[in-house]
């Protein structure tokens, strides 16, 4: 049993057909609450998570990915998280390794732990279309660049944060949409947020979503601007509201030590 208040995060969006398998693969007794966010699904979602007894909160429409997310984090700092884990409910990250994602958390050694689908196998033998995979590996090329970290990927939807860390950020000023992962990664870094990763197995079916084609290219050229105003803020040519911590306390100088000895 953790002994920090454990929430899972779900933002869900006509996730009917694998709410219930993600759920059931918890490991119920590491975590304390389950929130889920329906985003105007057109589907049985709600009445599923209303079966399961979850935290449901609902959109009146659907809003996007990232406000789903503002929800998600909002609600969960509100019951009183310590650690906030995103799991999305499409079935396609293995619920039973959150004990694995957050235990950097647990141990002091991070502030954010993403889970990784490009650490210890072939994303590709697991079904991610050829295409998906050499621009995930290209963004990821870039953003380690501007942000200075060495990271397999960027681009996953396991995410786990301390309490802390997303109470140092600004996340209502960042998009509503799937940009919303990126944004808040550069938020972090800016803060001096220390990330760790753990490898991550994904499975690829009908049932679990996958952006399209067209989706990922306007996605990748997204993350692209975003890395062009961000080296803008941090060389003082634009500096953004975006990217400002919140909390003073929370500096580099706090959170990484190691950085400034």
């Amino acid at each position: 049993m953790s002994k920090h208040k454990v929430v899972v995060v779900m933002p869900a969006y006509n996730a009917a057909k694998t709410l219930h398998m993600t759920y059931a693969e918890l490991p119920h007794d590491v975590v304390d609450l389950v929130i889920v966010v329906d985003d105007g699904s057109s589907d049985e979602t709600i009445r599923i998570a209303k079966d399961l007894g979850l935290h449901l909160f609902v959109h009146n429409r659907n809003y996007g990915y990232g406000a789903n997310q503002k929800t998600c984090y909002r609600e969960a700092l509100r019951a009183g998280a310590d650690i906030i884990v995103m799991v999305h409910p499409d079935y396609q990250y293995d619920p039973t390794l959150l004990p694995q994602v957050i235990a950097p958390l647990e141990n002091g050694e991070a502030d954010v732990v993403l889970g990784s689908r490009l650490l210890g196998g072939d994303p590709m033998r697991q079904g991610m279309p050829w295409w998906k995979y050499i621009s995930n590996r290209f963004l990821t090329w870039c953003e380690n660049k501007v942000f200075g970290l060495k990271l397999a990927e960027y681009h996953t939807g396991y995410r786990a944060y301390r309490r802390e860390t997303l109470e140092a950020v600004n996340l209502e000023t960042n998009s509503d949409n799937f940009i919303f992962d990126q944004e808040i990664m550069a938020q972090f870094v800016e803060v001096g947020a220390r990330v760790a990763e753990v490898p991550v197995p994904t499975r690829y079916f009908p049932q679990a979503s996958s952006a399209s084609f067209i989706q990922s290219s306007v996605y990748g050229l997204s993350i692209l601007t975003l890395l062009a105003r961000y080296m803008m803020h941090r060389a003082g040519m634009w500096r953004q509201r975006q990217f400002q911590s919140l909390e003073r306390r929370y500096s580099k100088a706090v959170i990484n030590p190691a950085k400034n000895a």
